[in-house]
């Protein structure tokens, strides 16, 4: 309790100096716009600043304003973020694009616990600095600054103070609310986020124009916060697509070695892949130039996780559990002639997870022991991962939003690969999970291993049920596209 106090009292103290500057922020931004006034010429620069304070490799739909700035607005792009994940290739090689990457505060990481707050300071100090330095001097002065939230300490204030003094617009793209992100840790009722809270309000109300991700949370920031913002939904880039066959074969090719490896023990999988000729995967076969998808193949079943605490992945693993002995008792409770048309009816499941690994969660499924069904964990390239989506059979989406506001842009993807979807259900997610046409709604493990079930009987040929949520996806995909959706609702706003 003393060091919640003392976490406390350290970040007030750093608050109440922000808040200080704050105070007068506006006699301080009309001085530094009076100042940038006549050091630089002003009139359009033809210029964009994109700001992620995180990693931009999984920040998909910043990659994806900063290539719509520059197609469609025909913008240079200058995007300030974290490294570590490989971005889009499409980002990478886009002439009009260039990226800044700050270096992460890891030093921090090697101070004790006992000095948590003291780390906690300092790493909001480091942060605040960084974006300064790069924002005020490093990005040549754009147009208009667009920055993600959350997170929104301490990148809403140094954006800010950045449009101010470079005379820019300030656009926020709202994804989430940031305090009830750290809520998810410390509780909704910590002093830390109630100032979390103040914090994201007073500076968000500050900006130019504000966009956000759904109508719900567009009716929060206009009723409770007092900021409107116009919806851009998430929609799918062209490079999300059906896979072609022989994308499919070339791809389970190279993540051939991925799937040799057990989770643990040895698995269904695993005894499958040993009997593979060169030729083979474990879903297709190539004979001379045709390839073709393999009669007696496991169901590919793909779930993305950032193994944050709004996702309950417990819930997948229960529900694994629960088909996988389903499918063995009424294999076991059949005579011998009915054996092999009982086995046949309900296919073995291979569940893919990507994301980063968490050593927790594959513990676990280590001891679950299972004869149906088998997991791999794996984190692809940026290029693999819509091939991935394109490949499977059915996704499954564990995001229950800490705000219950947002919607999770893999949801997007899936849809956009023509690939059904299994999603929780919380408050707006009906804004794009239609339960029953493109995907289905499920509240417990047991409500999704019944799903499973429903889904994948008689796979791969005779699941109606399957086929009839995959031409819903299709439908959905292919009905709304990033570049259309960002030219009729961000374009006009970001462009004035």
């Amino acid at each position: 309790m003393g060091q919640v106090n003392s976490l406390s009292g350290l970040i007030l103290r750093f608050h109440l100096c922000i808040s200080f500057s704050s105070a007068s922020s506006e006699n301080f931004a009309r001085r530094i716009s009076t100042a940038s006034g006549r050091i630089g010429t002003m009139g359009k620069r033809g210029r964009a600043c994109v700001v992620v304070l995180g990693d931009l490799g999984r920040s998909p739909r910043m990659q994806y304003h900063a290539l719509s700035l520059a197609r469609q607005a025909s913008f240079q792009v200058d995007i300030v973020s974290y490294g570590g994940s490989i971005p889009h290739e499409a980002v990478l090689n886009h002439p009009s694009i260039h990226i800044h990457t700050m270096a992460q505060p890891r030093f921090l990481q090697l101070l004790p616990k006992i000095l948590y707050p003291v780390t906690l300071l300092l790493k909001a100090l480091i942060q605040f600095t960084m974006l300064l330095w790069f924002l005020f001097v490093k990005v040549p002065a754009p147009d208009i600054f667009l920055v993600q939230n959350p997170p929104s300490v301490p990148t809403l204030i140094a954006v800010k103070w950045a449009s101010s003094w470079r005379r820019a617009a300030f656009v926020v793209d709202w994804h989430n609310f940031g305090y009830t992100l750290l809520a998810l840790s410390l509780g909704r009722n910590n002093l830390l986020v109630s100032l979390y809270r103040w914090f994201e309000n007073y500076y968000g109300k500050m900006a130019t124009g504000s966009l956000c991700v759904t109508k719900a949370m567009q009716h929060e920031l206009d009723q409770n916060w007092g900021v409107r913002a116009k919806v851009l939904y998430d929609q799918p880039p062209e490079f999300f697509r059906p896979a072609l066959l022989e994308e499919r074969h070339e791809l389970f090719c190279r993540v051939k070695k991925d799937l040799c490896h057990p989770i643990g023990v040895y698995d269904i999988i695993s005894g499958e892949l040993e009997n593979h000729e060169l030729h083979e995967t474990l879903f297709t076969t190539k004979s001379n130039a045709d390839i073709s998808l393999k009669e007696k193949r496991p169901a590919l079943v793909v779930s993305s996780t950032s193994w944050t605490p709004d996702e309950n992945f417990g819930i997948l693993l229960e529900a694994a559990v629960m088909y996988d002995r389903r499918v063995a008792a009424r294999s076991e409770g059949s005579d011998t002639a009915e054996i092999s048309e009982e086995q046949h009816l309900y296919p073995n499941l291979l569940f893919i997870i990507t994301g980063p690994e968490k050593e927790m969660y594959e513990g676990k499924i280590k001891r679950l022991n299972l004869k149906h069904v088998a997991f791999r964990t794996m984190w692809l390239a940026a290029e693999d991962y819509p091939l991935l989506l394109g490949s499977a059979d059915l996704g499954v989406c564990l995001h229950t939003s800490s705000s219950g506001l947002d919607l999770p842009m893999k949801v997007v993807d899936m849809f956009g690969c023509g690939l059904p979807v299994c999603s929780v259900s919380y408050s707006c997610i009906q804004e794009l999970v239609k339960d029953g046409t493109n995907g289905i709604l499920f509240s417990s493990s047991s409500e999704l291993a019944d799903q499973l079930l429903i889904l994948f009987k008689g796979f791969p040929g005779n699941c109606d049920a399957l086929a009839s949520l995959k031409a819903g996806a299709m439908e959905t995909g292919s009905s709304g596209r990033w570049a259309t959706e960002w030219e009729d609702c961000a374009k006009p706003l970001i462009t004035q």
